[in-house]
C-alpha cells in the first residue's frame, strides 16, 4: 500500500468514515468501524475528452482546484477546473445518514466554445492478501469487488457501464483504453467507464456514483440491494444529510458561541464547529470508543499508527464532548468501552480497537489507567448523575487498587499487606525488570521513555483525589452505604490510605523530580529535559497550584527551552519526532496554565498560535511546520481538537 500521510478532509456517518486529499482523491474508506477495516489501496477517477488520454481528476497539470465543505456539515465539495478543455467539474462527496452509502455526485459544465465528447472512468484497487483475495464481478450499472467476507460495490444511478476491464487495467487505463470480454475475474484492481456523450458549450451534465460495503452473502441479495439503492432519491438524501449535520452543530453548540464580528472570531468559530463535526466521525457509536485520528501511516514508516483508541486521549476528548453536550456519547465510553477493556488486575493497556479488542501495543502507560478514573469524575461534574458514579464505582475501585499497588511498588512505600503481595504474585511474573520491582516500568505519555514520570505520578494523584470525591458524593446520600457498615468502614479506611499515598507522591516528586540548582521540576527521575507535560501537575491534575514559586520557575524554563521563534511550543527538549515541530497541544497546555494563573494576555498569545496555524477546513494537526505555519502531520487529531474546546470553555468562563 502506498503511503498517504495527509487526510485533508473527512466525511462519514455512524459506521462509515472516508478521507480525502485537498484535490478530492478518496484515500481511505472504513466500514463498519472507524478503525477497522479500510478497503482501498486507491480509488482514482478521471475523464477522457475527445481524443485525449485519461485526465485524472486528482492529478493533472492543467487542473485547478478549490475545495470546501457545505457550511456546518460533513459534505465535501471539490471543484476541478481543467483549463485545457475549459471543463468545470464539481465533485460532491457525502455519506447518507441512515444508510452507509457514500455518494459521489459529479456535475460537469462545459465552459468553453467547443463540444466535449466526455467519458468518465473509475479505477479502483482494493487491499488484497493471500487469505482474503479480492476478485471482481460486473453488476448492473457498475462493478462489485469482493473477497471472502466483504463486497465493495461501485455503481451509477441511471447510467450504464459503457466499458470495463477486470484484468490488466493498469496497462491501458492511462490511455483511456479499457476493454474486457469477461464479466468476472480474479484481479484486485478493475476499471469501469461511463459515456457521458457530448457536453456542448455552457451545457451541464450530472453523474451520481454510489459506493456500498457489505457482507459477502447470497449473490441475489447483493444484487437486489444495489437495485434498491439505485432507486433512492439522492437529491432528497443530500438535503437530509445537510439538514442533519446543521442540526447537529446547532444542538451541540455547548459554548453558545455567538456570531463572529471579525475574521479572528470567524476562524475560532470555524475550528470550533469543525471540532463538533469531527468527534462523531472518530467515535464508535456502539461502544463509545474514540480513535485518536483517521489513519495516516498504515506502513509504520513514521509512527505506530493512529486509528486506535488510547484511553487517555479519549478521556480528554470525552471532556470536550461533555462541553459540547455529547453526554450520552461520553456515558457510553465509560460504561461500555472502559468496562469492556479493563484488565482483570484493574489496569488499561496502552490502546485498543474501538470495538474493545486489544490493539497492537509495546508496553503500558500508567496514566492510561489513572486518566479513566479522573475522567469518570470529570463526566460527573457535567452531568451530576450519581447513578453514573454508582454504575462505574466497581470499575474505578479495581483501577485504584492497581494504582495503589503500582505506587507502593515503584515509590518503595511501606505498608504492603499480605493481600497485596498475594495479588502481585498472581498477576505479575517475578523479576519483571532489572530493578527488582514487581510491576513493569511505565512509558511516559509520549511513549518514548520508560521510568517514573512527573505527569504519570500527577495523574495517579488526581485519580486518588477523584475516587475520594466519588466516595463522598455517594456517601452524602445515606441510602448508598447505610445498609452496608463494612463497606462504609472499608471506604473510610481507603480514603485515609489514599490521602497518605497522595502525600507520599507529592513528597517523592519534591525529593526526586526537583532540580535544586535550577529551582525547577523535572519530567522524570532520569534526565534534565524540560517537557510540556509537566504542566499536567498543575492542570488538569492539580498536584500543585499555578503560582507556587517552583511552578513559576518551571514555566520560565519551559519558555526558555521549548518556545520556538514562531511562538509555537515543542513537546520536550531534543524532540526529534517528525523533526521536532511545535504541537498545538503544547500551546494549548500553556494556555491552560496561563489562564489558571490569571495571565490572560499570555494565554491569548499562546492560543492565537493555534488559531493561526489551523489547516485546511480548520482541522487542527498534531504538529505545525515552523517555516510554513501549516500543519504537517495528522490533520484532524482528536486530542488537539479536544484541548481547543477545553481551552475555549476556559477563555469564555
Amino acid at each position: 500500500m502506498e503511503n498517504k500521510y495527509f487526510n485533508e478532509a473527512m466525511i462519514g456517518n455512524k459506521s462509515m468514515l472516508a478521507t480525502f486529499t485537498g484535490k478530492g482523491e478518496m484515500q481511505r474508506i472504513y466500514f463498519p468501524n472507524k478503525d477497522s477495516r479500510q478497503y482501498i489501496d486507491y480509488f482514482h477517477t478521471g475523464v477522457k475528452i475527445n481524443s485525449s488520454d485519461l485526465i485524472y481528476l486528482h492529478d493533472d497539470i492543467n487542473n485547478v482546484y478549490k475545495q470546501y465543505y457545505d457550511a456546518d456539515t460533513n459534505i465535501l465539495n471539490t471543484e476541478v477546473t481543467n483549463t485545457y478543455f475549459n471543463l468545470k467539474i464539481l465533485q460532491t462527496d457525502y455519506v447518507m445518514i441512515k444508510e452507509s452509502v457514500l455518494v459521489k455526485k459529479y456535475m460537469f459544465l462545459n465552459d468553453g466554445k467547443i463540444d466535449l465528447n466526455t467519458s468518465f472512468y473509475i479505477h479502483s484497487e482494493l487491499l488484497s492478501d493471500y487469505n482474503n483475495h479480492v476478485s471482481c464481478k460486473m453488476v448492473d450499472g457498475g462493478m462489485m469487488q469482493y473477497a471472502h467476507d466483504f463486497t465493495f460495490s461501485t455503481f451509477a444511478k441511471g447510467q450504464k457501464v459503457s466499458q470495463h476491464q477486470i484484468n490488466g487495467s493498469k496497462d491501458t487505463i492511462k490511455r483511456g483504453e479499457i476493454y474486457d470480454k469477461d464479466y468476472i475475474g480474479m484481479s484486485n484492481d478493475s476499471s469501469i467507464c461511463y459515456d457521458l456523450g457530448l457536453i456542448r458549450p455552457q451545457e451541464k451534465k450530472t453523474l451520481e456514483i454510489c459506493i456500498t460495503i457489505g457482507e459477502n452473502k447470497n449473490l441475489s441479495e447483493i444484487e437486489k440491494e444495489i437495485e434498491r439503492i439505485k432507486k433512492i432519491d439522492f437529491n432528497k438524501e443530500y438535503t437530509n444529510t445537510k439538514a442533519y449535520w446543521r442540526k447537529y452543530v446547532k444542538a451541540h453548540n455547548g459554548l453558545d458561541l455567538k456570531e463572529p464580528e471579525n475574521s479572528y472570531e470567524e476562524k475560532i468559530q470555524d475550528i470550533y464547529k469543525r471540532s463538533i463535526l469531527l468527534f462523531p466521525l472518530l467515535t464508535n457509536p456502539e461502544t463509545g470508543g474514540i480513535i485518536a485520528s483517521a489513519e495516516v501511516d498504515e506502513n509504520f514508516t513514521q509512527c505506530g499508527r493512529y486509528a486506535y483508541c488510547w484511553p487517555r486521549d479519549a478521556v480528554f476528548m470525552t471532556k470536550a464532548m461533555d462541553i459540547l453536550k455529547m453526554e450520552k456519547e461520553t456515558d457510553k465510553f465509560y460504561k461500555v468501552f472502559c468496562k469492556k477493556t479493563q484488565s482483570k488486575n484493574g489496569m488499561w493497556e496502552q490502546r485498543f480497537f474501538t470495538d474493545g479488542k486489544l490493539a497492537p501495543a509495546w508496553g503500558y502507560q500508567i496514566d492510561e489507567t489513572a486518566s479513566v478514573v479522573y475522567g469518570v469524575y470529570e463526566h460527573y461534574q457535567y452531568t451530576k448523575s450519581e447513578k453514573f458514579l454508582k454504575d462505574n464505582l466497581s470499575m474505578c475501585e479495581k483501577a485504584i487498587d492497581f494504582l495503589k499497588r503500582y505506587v507502593k511498588d515503584w515509590l518503595n512505600i511501606e505498608g504492603k499487606d499480605e493481600h497485596d503481595k498475594d495479588r502481585v504474585q498472581q498477576e505479575i511474573e517475578a523479576g519483571v525488570n532489572h530493578l527488582g520491582h514487581k510491576y513493569h516500568v511505565s512509558y511516559d505519555l509520549w511513549e518514548m521513555n520508560e521510568g517514573i514520570h512527573l505527569y504519570s505520578l500527577a495523574s495517579i494523584y488526581a485519580a486518588f483525589e477523584c475516587i475520594i470525591k466519588i466516595y463522598r458524593v455517594l456517601g452524602d446520600k445515606t441510602s448508598n452505604f447505610e445498609n452496608n457498615r463494612l463497606k462504609e468502614e472499608k471506604i473510610l479506611k481507603s480514603e485515609k490510605e489514599l490521602e497518605k499515598l497522595q502525600t507520599e507522591i507529592k513528597k517523592y516528586i519534591n525529593q526526586n523530580m526537583y532540580d535544586e540548582e535550577k529551582k525547577t521540576y523535572l519530567r522524570n527521575t532520569q534526565d534534565q529535559k524540560m517537557d510540556i507535560s509537566m504542566i499536567g501537575a498543575v492542570t488538569p491534575f492539580q498536584v500543585f497550584k499555578p503560582k507556587e514559586k517552583k511552578i513559576i520557575n518551571t514555566i520560565e524554563r519551559i519558555n526558555l527551552s521549548l518556545r520556538t521563534y514562531t511562538g509555537g511550543y515543542q513537546r520536550f527538549e531534543g524532540d526529534h519526532y517528525r523533526n521536532g515541530n511545535p504541537w498545538p497541544i503544547a500551546n494549548l497546555w500553556m494556555t491552560l496554565y496561563y489562564l489558571a494563573s490569571g495571565q490572560k494576555n499570555k494565554a491569548k498569545e499562546t492560543f492565537d498560535f493555534v488559531v493561526k496555524t489551523a489547516g485546511k477546513h480548520s482541522f487542527l494537526g498534531e504538529q505545525v511546520d515552523n517555516d510554513t505555519l501549516q500543519p504537517n502531520w495528522v490533520l484532524g487529531l482528536g486530542w488537539s481538537h479536544a484541548m481547543f474546546v477545553i481551552v475555549l470553555e476556559k477563555l469564555m468562563g
